[in-house]
């Protein structure tokens, strides 16, 4: 290769070009983005899509036979709203009913069928190497069937996803994969499970991306796109390709598009508070004196005495979101539609049973932007405002701001009514909404269990592997400290009889640690003086909650090889070195060290 040369006309230095022979081998040195082993999986997604496209179909069937049964008594495949019953005030025994069957399949069964259905497939993929117990695909949409058919007022889309996954993730444990494999496995069954409920494959890729996966990669993200493709594909032979949620056209309007923009921000802000609710009265059942297998049963009867009142609060309610995307209520039935649905769904759902959350959420989200624009209509009648877009905003708005899926949501609404005229103010208010709840909450309405548990949720998208990881992933639990007012010698002789394995040792004032001394230190210092007095500088801790990126500022910061992890008030638990860091991600990631959980 000659050496560089001036251009002349700038004269600055250019970097002469390789040889055909060289520029090939360097190409060859670039590692391959996907392999055949990606094909297998891809194959194996394709599959998967199919048949939780199959499975989708059969938890709608349950969920209609179900309703059919408990509200009209009739056997019959074919869904009714539970709305049009002629019950009366025996319809609070319905649900109740439902509870019972939910919490005795939850106790005898598994706990796991418990919950909205996201945050339990996350917690697997986070904890558990993406392993769901196989009776889950059984369970799960056995369970929401029961729950959903007897008046609860949730969506299938959260089982579907959840028994979808578990499917994914069964597939993945029968056939020898990876524990990353898994995981692209789980997810690809969950965004084909909300294909199949919506028809909007991009959407569930996105969603897959945003809360399952973590990451944008080629060998996860093609398998979970097959699949959500298999899964459209089937569902448009099966239902025909049309908008999930059919509305009149909208016509483009300026004034309309920053009506909505605001609203998308109000409704963000509420869904922070949506979030909070919801949780406040989850800890509210956790303080009755009463086992957890009862509380469906509880709920269930504020689920049936609203039922009695605003009957539309009964059942997944899809037809109510078409209803406000088209403008067919009036403010008052809205009104009442908006404040009953959520009171059903808030205190149906703390109790912990079997149910989704991304319609209810729809159906409250679109009718406070429908209010929100129509009373903005009112006070300017010649704007030409459209009350139909603030429906389709909220409805976005609400579903961005409780779950943080950002793109998810604004793909979801184009693909869910088809109507791209209004992509400027959904976009907007979206975006919107998005900032008010990434500035008002820590955690979403899918991840607030899961912190609570104490597992580590990524709060953004990033490609840092430290960021991912806590400390007690990495660190090392047995920690040698050292008394503060013990002797050099009696110092020596302690880390002698250990072998001298560290270079550094805590060191204590009663359980308290204060400091670090090194063995270099111990051993150039005099015999009689105390170990207290060899420390030179401020002890420098992190926790085990921390994550390694933290770890790694605080080393690089204080020009330190080591950290010691503590507990309250300083109490030593751990150390985490550079090499600790460096072998953990270097090798296998395992699960946290003893005493560090």
């Amino acid at each position: 290769m000659s050496p560089p040369a001036r251009d002349s006309s700038s004269g600055l230095m250019v970097a002469p070009s390789l040889s055909p022979t060289l520029a090939s081998e360097h190409v060859d040195q670039v590692p391959a983005i996907m392999d055949k082993r990606d094909a297998f999986i891809a194959l194996m997604a394709a599959a998967l899509g199919i048949a939780a496209c199959g499975v989708a179909e059969v938890l709608v069937r349950m969920i209609a036979f179900v309703t059919n049964l408990s509200f009209y008594g009739k056997v019959s495949l074919d869904y009714h709203s539970p709305a049009g019953n002629h019950l009366g005030y025996a319809v609070i025994a319905v649900p109740v009913v439902g509870g019972i069957v939910v919490g005795l399949m939850a106790r005898y069964g598994s706990r796991a069928i418990r919950g909205h259905g996201i945050p339990e497939a996350m917690e697997q993929i986070l904890t558990n190497e993406a392993k769901i117990p196989r009776r889950i695909t059984f369970l799960k949409p056995v369970s929401s069937a029961v729950a959903i058919g007897t008046g609860g007022p949730f969506g299938a889309e959260g089982p579907i996803i959840a028994t979808g996954g578990a499917l994914g993730s069964w597939m993945g444990q029968v056939i020898r994969v990876t524990a990353q494999e898994r995981k692209t496995l789980l997810a690809a069954g969950a965004a084909a499970g909300m294909t199949a409920i919506f028809g909007t494959p991009i959407a569930s890729v996105l969603i897959a991306i945003e809360l399952l996966l973590f990451e944008y990669r080629a060998r996860s993200v093609v398998p979970v796109a097959v699949a959500a493709a298999c899964a459209g594909g089937l569902r448009a032979i099966l239902h025909g390709d049309g908008a999930v949620f059919m509305m009149p056209d909208v016509a483009p309007n300026a004034t309309t598009d920053v009506i909505c923009t605001i609203i998308g921000g109000v409704v963000g802000v509420v869904s922070v508070y949506v979030t909070k609710i919801v949780y406040w009265i989850e800890d509210w059942f956790e303080e009755l004196p009463v086992h957890w297998m009862w509380w469906p049963a509880l709920g269930a009867v504020a689920v049936g005495v609203i039922g009695v009142f605003a009957p539309r609060t009964l059942g997944v309610g899809y037809d109510n979101i078409e209803g406000a995307l088209a403008g067919a209520f009036t403010w008052k039935a809205m009104l009442v539609l908006v404040v009953a649905k959520f009171a059903s769904w808030a205190i149906a759902l703390g109790t912990g049973t079997s149910g989704g959350t991304l319609a209810p959420l729809m159906t409250f989200g679109s009718g406070i932007g429908w209010l929100l624009c129509a009373g903005c209509a009112v006070i300017a009648p010649h704007a030409g405002i459209d009350p139909r877009v603030g429906a389709l905003v909220g409805m976005t708005a609400m579903f961005a701001g409780a779950s943080r899926a950002l793109m998810a949501s604004i793909v979801f609404a184009l693909e869910a009514t088809q109507q791209i005229h209004a992509v400027v103010p959904i976009v907007a208010g979206v975006s919107l909404a998005y900032f008010a709840s990434c500035l008002l909450m820590r955690t979403t309405i899918m991840t607030e269990k899961l912190v609570r548990r104490g597992v580590k949720v990524a709060a953004e998208y990033d490609v840092d592997p430290l960021s991912h990881s806590s400390v007690a992933e990495v660190a090392t639990s047995t920690v040698h400290s050292l008394a503060g007012e013990q002797t050099v010698a009696e110092a020596l002789a302690e880390i002698g009889r250990q072998g001298y394995r560290h270079q550094a040792y805590p060191v204590l004032t009663g359980t308290r640690a204060v400091g670090v001394v090194t063995a270099r230190a111990l051993m150039a210092a005099d015999a009689t003086s105390k170990v207290l007095e060899l420390v030179e500088r401020d002890l420098v801790v992190v926790r085990s909650s921390d994550t390694a990126r933290a770890a790694v500022t605080k080393m690089a910061e204080h020009d330190v090889g080591r950290l010691i992890v503590v507990q309250g008030d300083n109490v030593p638990i751990g150390i985490v070195t550079r090499s600790d860091i460096v072998a953990a991600f270097g090798g296998k990631r395992g699960v946290a060290p003893e005493g560090l959980e």
